[in-house]
């Protein structure tokens, strides 16, 4: 077998993640492989050739953009004339689509393969972005597969491959030893997941702890967890809970755990709401944007749904209420009923956890490796 060249670039942790996996199927199916690019400490551990850290490209919002701007499209033709000099087999761009996009149409154009792994919403908003997708692309990879079909008849050439979360999250998780873990013993249990960012929390967070403390008037005896994503998001829910009684655990991270352990979920819009049906958890979806942003994304989003959950049976499976509709006391009212029995609304969960359990990681390298095989 001929050596292979494998340009990567992923611009976050959960992109380090997919590359890894991706990095580590590839090789076992041709063990002379060289990977060069942009990843984290996940894809260097597999022997990518970084050049230079994953952090300077993980930005989150558009002021922050706006000030690390001129750094990142300095970044980019950088390593856009790098990989054309260095013609590697093929280009794989992860998420991070407003900075990997770019690199694909660039690469392409020079006649180096090109593949997207991991859809951006196209079908949501900005359908147009499909059209730079098509001309970029020789391969759009998808974790779910109402993005496959979407992409399918735009005509550009698609896999879905399913999703990691599913491959790595157990068909029927132990509820008992979660507990356990926990220290939580018996009674009804919810999960509070606000968030993993500032804003989110900020927006969510208060919110979250006035339902939850509504619902300890509905439901006898409820307990809650709050998994924190890092010390920052932990202080900030500790300074909302000054001056509460809340039978309230917050864990450090362990958000899997929280969710195996728990019966219902308040939960705010985002992959969350995947694992959260991975687990088979009812829950109720909530999210708050800044006045402005709502408005504007209202009036741009083609979709009806916003959770995951509801994008993938492509109905209301589970309550989404959302800016003005999300009020402690409707959220309560809402999630109330589920702790106790919730399981109408997860009897489709499994079947969902099904479709998207496929050994994502070996899909997504044979795909590379079939668009090689003509090199």
């Amino acid at each position: 077998m001929a050596q292979l060249c494998v340009a990567l670039v992923a611009g976050e942790a959960s992109g380090d993640i997919l590359g890894s996996g991706l990095m580590r199927a590839l090789k076992a199916r041709h063990p002379d492989v060289r990977f060069i690019g942009v990843g984290g400490p996940l894809m260097e551990a597999e022997g990518l050739q970084s050049y230079f850290p994953m952090e300077r490209l993980a930005v989150m919002g558009l002021v922050e953009v706006l000030g690390r701007l001129r750094e990142l499209l300095k970044r980019r033709k950088l390593l856009i004339e790098t990989l054309i000099g260095e013609r590697p087999d093929a280009f794989i761009g992860i998420d991070a689509p407003d900075f990997t996009l770019n690199i694909e149409l660039k690469l392409r154009q020079a006649g180096i393969k090109t593949v997207h792994y991991v859809s951006p919403s196209v079908w949501a908003w900005r359908q147009k972005r499909v059209l730079k997708i098509r001309e970029g692309c020789d391969l759009m990879l998808t974790l779910l597969p109402f993005e496959a079909r979407f992409y399918e008849e735009k005509g550009v050439p698609v896999r879905f491959v399913g999703h990691p979360l599913a491959d790595t999250i157990p068909l029927e998780a132990d509820r008992p030893a979660a507990r356990a873990e926990l220290g939580l013993g018996e009674g009804p249990v919810v999960a509070l997941m606000p968030g993993s960012r500032g804003g989110e929390v900020g927006r969510l967070g208060a919110l979250f702890l006035d339902a939850a403390e509504r619902l300890c008037q509905q439901v006898p005896g409820v307990r809650f967890v709050l998994p924190c994503a890092n010390a920052a998001r932990r202080a900030q829910i500790e300074q909302m809970l000054e001056g509460r009684q809340l039978p309230l655990t917050l864990l450090d991270g362990q958000s899997h755990q929280a969710l195996a352990a728990c019966d219902a979920v308040l939960i705010a819009s985002g992959t969350a709401t995947l694992e959260a049906l991975l687990y088979k958890r009812p829950m109720v979806v909530a999210y708050r944007l800044a006045p402005l942003t709502y408005w504007i994304l209202k009036r741009l989003v083609k979709s009806p749904y916003v959770s995951l959950p509801n994008l993938l049976a492509q109905r209301a499976l589970v309550p989404e209420l959302l800016q003005d509709d999300a009020t402690s006391e409707a959220l309560a009212n809402t999630l109330a009923p589920l702790v106790a029995n919730g399981s109408q609304q997860t009897e489709r969960f499994d079947e969902i956890h099904r479709t998207l359990r496929r050994d994502a990681s070996n899909q997504a390298a044979e795909a590379v490796l079939a668009l090689l095989k003509d090199r």
